[in-house]
């Protein structure tokens, strides 16, 4: 079996039942004992048989689902009931410093100089840099608490300074 590089799915332009995508949302969500009236989803009536989720293909062949399939799953047909597109890419373990630069959305001479101050771990495969997946998310994890506190912390000087009952109409500056 082949991967691709990038697939980018729309959500059905017009479906014969336009309560399929909502149901299959809701399953996923709520679970498979919902009732429901849809001839096709007729087996959702009954509970959910015990163990991992399945995939089960039109031939009746099952795959059961790793429990990150399944979220990825629940991630897309809630994007699409939402009428949105949705595009699933692989991404390596190991990224290229231009990879992790356009993940944290941040210029990659930006990036290098956090690599070179030891705020994202790193390291060198011949002469490039190459950045665990997981640092990445760690350091944009860090980084949006960081960016929390900051603001927390803001708002509650400005409440002391009695700021927010100041004026509710900005002053001219000039």
């Amino acid at each position: 079996m082949t991967t691709r590089d990038e697939l980018t799915v729309l959500p059905p332009a017009e479906s014969p039942d336009p309560k399929a995508l909502r149901i299959l949302n809701q399953c996923l969500h709520t679970g498979w004992d919902d009732p429901t009236d849809h001839p096709v989803v007729f087996f959702l009536q009954m509970p959910a048989p015990p163990g991992p989720p399945k995939l089960v293909g039109p031939d009746g062949e099952e795959h059961v689902l790793p429990a990150e399939v399944f979220e990825v799953l629940r991630e897309v047909v809630s994007a699409m009931v939402e009428g949105k597109a949705v595009t699933v890419a692989p991404i390596h373990q190991q990224l290229t410093t231009q990879e992790v630069a356009d993940f944290l959305r941040v210029r990659r001479p930006a990036l290098i100089e956090l690599l070179d101050a030891g705020e994202i771990p790193y390291e060198h495969v011949g002469r490039h840099r190459r950045v665990r997946l997981i640092d990445a998310l760690e350091y944009r994890h860090a980084r949006s608490e960081r960016r929390r506190e900051v603001l927390d912390e803001l708002v509650s000087v400005s409440e002391a300074a009695g700021m927010y009952e100041t004026t509710a109409t900005p002053q001219a500056t000039r």
